[in-house]
């Protein structure tokens, strides 16, 4: 049966990377999170407070849904964002995403998901690439979410970050 992950972002960059790719990458030495995936499982996308570079301004938020379309497997070619090596990944089928920058804010559900025993400390548990859902965290993520999502091929383009040059 297939499991739900929050795939936590923390990088503009990476976030359209992940987006308009359809592709998930994990740093070097997260091998363990990485092959918790399996193809068919349910992704949640969720960018960090940090993410647009503005933690004061942004919060964190679930923006999209996707299923992971293959395997984890290690990259013939790392992708690289910033001073950060990315060595393995996998397929995304996007299915959905909202209005760029707004989404499903994580923080007020905190203390509905179980996935979060102590709601004072709940941050911490978000310091890795991904975190496996239990059946009911997912049901309530899916729920709220869904009223907010856009067909990707609608959302797909306001994702693309054309980095600041020179």
């Amino acid at each position: 049966m297939p499991s739900s992950h929050l795939l936590i972002i923390g990088d503009r960059a990476a976030l359209s990377w992940v987006v308009t790719e359809q592709r998930m990458a994990f740093p070097a030495g997260r091998s363990k999170a990485a092959r918790a995936l399996e193809e068919g499982d349910e992704i949640f996308l969720y960018t960090t407070r940090g993410c647009f570079r503005n933690p004061t301004r942004d919060l964190g938020r679930v923006v999209g849904r996707a299923r992971v379309a293959g395997p984890v497997r290690v990259l013939e070619e790392p992708v690289v964002f910033g001073e950060r090596s990315f060595t393995e990944g996998c397929r995304l089928e996007v299915s959905g995403l909202t209005r760029f920058r707004e989404g499903l804010v994580l923080r007020d559900l905190v203390p509905r998901l179980s996935v979060f025993p102590d709601p004072a400390t709940w941050s911490v548990r978000m310091r890795r690439a991904s975190l496996t859902l239990p059946p009911g965290d997912a049901e309530l993520l899916r729920t709220e979410l869904e009223p907010l999502l856009s067909p990707y091929e609608r959302a797909v383009e306001s994702y693309r970050w054309e980095p600041v040059t020179g």
